[in-house]
């Protein structure tokens, strides 16, 4: 009876900060030293799905990848790329900028008109190991394992 209620109670705390933690846009830095931006916005159905990244620091606002019409990135991320991620979103990496990154930014994405950001500050950018983005970008993931867990322990 008490082990039960411990795991009750433990099992709430972590599915109540699980998803504070859950991001549509994630930040970090590769092995290479290259910044990443993961931008999970599901896509709208029946839509060709457009993409902009841009980033933020103060009042100015700076276009850094987008395939939208009408819209260009400033010249000075030409080596920037975006792939698709499965099952949804998409991925940008900036090479060659972790040097030149304001301290305090906010990283924005927008997918078909849906926006997402998230501030981070250059000291506090995390690397892009499997855990720290599984930990950030799989919060349903993680609720059912735990109760999986929870269930072989009965």
């Amino acid at each position: 009876m008490l082990k039960s209620l411990f795991l009750y109670g433990v099992l709430g705390v972590i599915v109540l900060l699980i998803p504070a933690q859950c991001e549509l846009i994630t930040v970090c830095v590769e092995d290479d030293n290259d910044l990443r931006v993961d931008c999970r916005i599901p896509p709208k159905p029946n839509k060709i799905n457009s993409y902009e990244f841009s980033w933020s620091s103060g009042t100015k606002e700076t276009v850094i990848k987008t395939n939208v019409s009408g819209s260009s990135a400033e010249g000075q991320f030409t080596e920037s790329y975006v792939e698709e991620l499965e099952p949804l979103g998409y991925r940008m990496t900036l090479p060659g900028f972790i040097d030149k990154i304001p301290y305090n930014t906010t990283y924005m994405c927008r997918v078909s008109g849906t926006a997402a950001n998230i501030n981070v500050e250059r000291e506090q950018l995390a690397p892009c190991s499997a855990v720290s983005v599984f930990l950030k970008s799989s919060c349903s993931l993680i609720i059912c394992l735990l109760l999986f867990f929870y269930q072989a322990q009965s």
